[in-house]
């Protein structure tokens, strides 16, 4: 008589991704899902609004959908604009079913971090803390972050990860898998991320702005997709424009006889052929706002 073939568990829930600016949130992300979601750049709060990944994991009696929520950096804002993107990352972390606070090895437990720390106390939640970039800091100064955050009082667990090389990675997916409760998929096996992709196409060309201009380029620029057309050869057509603030600026992102606009255009076109896996033909303008 044959055993009862017995489906696996499924599980689903949502994971808000918290903690200070340029701590790793986006290319954790990034990593976890195996694709890129959110943009990835050395310059702080390129992520500007709640961007979802989602990622499926295969346990041996269970198979989950985490959906990570990756948030705006937390700091102390200063600007409109800095309020309103601390306010869409504490609205995110407050949504999710458990939260994961990244902490930069590098830098400690600096103000933005204490900051963070002090408002889950204040709300009385606690979070699973990963302790993002140890490959950067020697094992005494590791040791005495890790008792900080023990005493802190607000973990649950700590990890100690790498996002860029993916060490120590599949030991907290592990975990936060087995924190989601029982329950059917939220979203399509094969859906990555709810980003639409007029969007994801947008966002990857500011991160290329971001990239190529470094501290020339302020915060206030931005990319919208107006044009997106399926060509019958299966290519897509895409048109976007650069806003910028000031006419100054605009010189700049197209530099000297149009060659660093090209170059941008460029390397946001290599990127989106790979994730939309077809051929790209993209248009760029840029226009003050």
């Amino acid at each position: 008589m044959t055993e009862p073939v017995t489906e696996p568990v499924t599980r689903a829930g949502f994971i808000a991704i918290v903690g200070a600016p340029n701590v790793g949130k986006s290319t954790l992300l990034n990593h976890l899902v195996g694709t890129k979601v959110s943009i990835v750049s050395p310059k702080v709060q390129t992520t500007r609004t709640r961007v979802l990944g989602i990622c499926i994991a295969d346990q041996e009696d269970s198979r989950a959908q985490i959906i990570f929520i990756d948030t705006p950096g937390i700091f102390q804002p200063r600007r409109r604009l800095d309020r309103a993107m601390v306010a869409a990352a504490w609205s995110g972390a407050g949504d999710a079913d458990h939260m994961l606070l990244l902490v930069d090895a590098s830098r400690g437990m600096n103000e933005d971090t204490k900051a963070i720390i002090e408002r889950l106390k204040d709300s009385q939640r606690q979070a699973v803390v990963a302790i993002n970039k140890v490959d950067l800091v020697k094992k005494p100064d590791l040791l005495a972050l890790v008792a900080a955050v023990q005493a802190s009082g607000v973990a649950t667990e700590i990890f100690m990860t790498s996002a860029i090389t993916g060490d120590g990675v599949a030991p907290l997916m592990t975990h936060l898998t087995g924190l989601l409760p029982e329950g059917p998929w939220l979203f399509p096996e094969d859906q990555i991320s709810d980003m639409p992709e007029r969007l994801l196409a947008a966002e990857i060309t500011r991160e290329k702005l971001y990239l190529e201009l470094h501290q020339e380029l302020p915060y206030a620029a931005t990319v919208e997709t107006e044009l997106w057309e399926d060509k019958e050869d299966g290519s897509v057509r895409i048109g976007q424009i650069i806003y910028v603030e000031r006419d100054t600026q605009k010189a700049i992102v197209l530099g000297k006889s149009g060659r660093q606009i090209k170059r941008i255009g460029a390397q946001a076109r290599t990127e989106l052929e790979d994730i939309l896996d077809t051929r790209v033909h993209l248009f760029l303008f840029v226009k003050v706002r």
